[in-house]
């Protein structure tokens, strides 16, 4: 078995009691949906990622966001059909806000890591098939608004 850490940056933009979410085109949670974001290229700062993976996989340009936390998990999958990864991916994990409104939602993919992007109300994505980040803000959210 191989151990790989994987660190990206992750947007959680919430509008109208919805949240944009992503849906896997490929890696360990294929199919599942997950907060827009990814890698981090070398070199590249992490808000500038974030910004970049967000035009990628979502089409909306011009957001603002802020550090909000750092998230991180572990789990082994089949890297290959040979070869188990024991995978620690750690997230940063910004709040999102649009610097405007006018965009096109990509709903059908960027050929690369996603599938589409797609609002969900925030009651609808607790049981969606979703990521461990998404599971964790969904729930923080949740307990957040339960102590209003």
């Amino acid at each position: 078995m191989i151990n790989y850490t994987h660190i990206g940056v992750y947007g959680v933009l919430i509008r109208n009691e919805q949240i944009l979410l992503i849906q896997k085109a490929r890696g360990p949670h294929k199919g599942k949906w997950d907060l827009p974001g990814g890698s981090i290229e070398f070199g590249e700062e992490p808000y500038t990622a974030l910004k970049r993976e967000f035009v990628e996989e979502t089409g909306i340009d011009g957001i603002h966001g802020t550090l909000r936390t750092a998230l991180s998990y572990t789990m082994v999958y089949p890297y290959t059909e040979d070869q188990l990864e024991h995978l620690h991916h750690i997230g940063m994990i910004y709040h999102v806000h649009l610097n405007h409104q006018n965009f096109e939602l990509k709903t059908c993919g960027d050929g690369q890591d996603s599938l589409g992007a797609k609002w969900f109300q925030l009651e609808e994505a607790k049981a969606l098939q979703t990521t461990p980040f998404v599971m964790q803000v969904l729930t923080s959210i949740m307990e957040m608004r339960g102590h209003e």
